[in-house]
């Protein structure tokens, strides 16, 4: 299994990088160009940008602006928000991404995840599940659909895709820790990677995340100072973390 990853999560509305608790009471924290170059500077594994109203909002793709943050980078990127078809797919990945993350669409027309892998390949697709109390929630978490995550989870692997990016809305934003039960119950019916997100606030987290999933998702902890990503880093390797080598 590769080691765990670090990946921090621009969070975009309207072309500005925000972030809130629980999906709510977003505020803004930067330019999503200058903040993806400073993540990719300071040894992020990755970088995932989710365009947070694309889909409740019903417009287009943000093309422009995910390739001026794909053109600072070197590392890989995954870009989510309002994928509908596997041609907005690929016209994010002529853009500059590396992945796609869907949602909404995905749960609301499973066989889109099934096309996406036969077009781009399992290891571009992403399948992103915002839950709460275990609950998957569609657009921007506003939607309860009745489904279990482990249910959905298992579903969207068998479907074709590559990764799960697992997001807790009772965690997000809280800065008190991620939902550890949610994430061994998702780690544990699906043999892809799980990207756990929501609750970030100190090394210890990450450390106790990274024993149930291949990669942590960070916003809230770095963003009001990327340089911490080194630190943090450093921290996790104290402690017996294994990482990639950021270098």
């Amino acid at each position: 299994m590769p080691l765990p990853r670090l990946i921090p999560c621009l969070d975009v509305d309207h072309g500005r990088v925000v972030k809130g608790v629980r999906f709510a009471a977003l505020r803004d924290v930067g330019d999503p160009g200058e903040l993806g170059a400073a993540y990719s500077d300071a040894g992020a594994d990755e970088l995932v940008f989710l365009d947070v109203s694309a889909t409740t909002e019903g417009r287009p793709l943000l093309l422009d602006l995910v390739a001026r943050v794909a053109d600072r980078l070197a590392i890989p990127f995954t870009v989510g928000g309002g994928i509908r078809t596997v041609a907005d797919a690929a016209a994010l990945l002529r853009a500059g991404a590396d992945k796609v993350a869907v949602n909404t669409a995905a749960l609301e027309r499973p066989a889109l995840i099934g096309e996406l892998a036969a077009a781009l390949g399992s290891q571009a697709v992403v399948l992103a599940i915002d839950a709460s109390g275990g609950e998957v929630h569609a657009r921007a978490g506003t939607k309860p659909t009745g489904r279990r995550a482990t249910d959905w989870a298992r579903e969207g692997e068998a479907a074709g895709a590559g990764e799960i990016l697992l997001t807790s809305i009772d965690a997000d934003g809280t800065r008190e820790g991620y939902d550890l039960a949610l994430t061994a119950a998702v780690a544990d019916v699906v043999s892809v990677p799980v990207i756990a997100s929501g609750g970030a606030g100190e090394a210890s987290h990450i450390a106790a995340v990274l024993e149930l999933a291949q990669a942590a998702l960070l916003a809230s902890i770095v963003h009001e100072s990327p340089a911490r990503l080194g630190a943090l880093r450093a921290e996790l390797l104290s402690r017996g973390v294994l990482l990639r080598d950021a270098a």
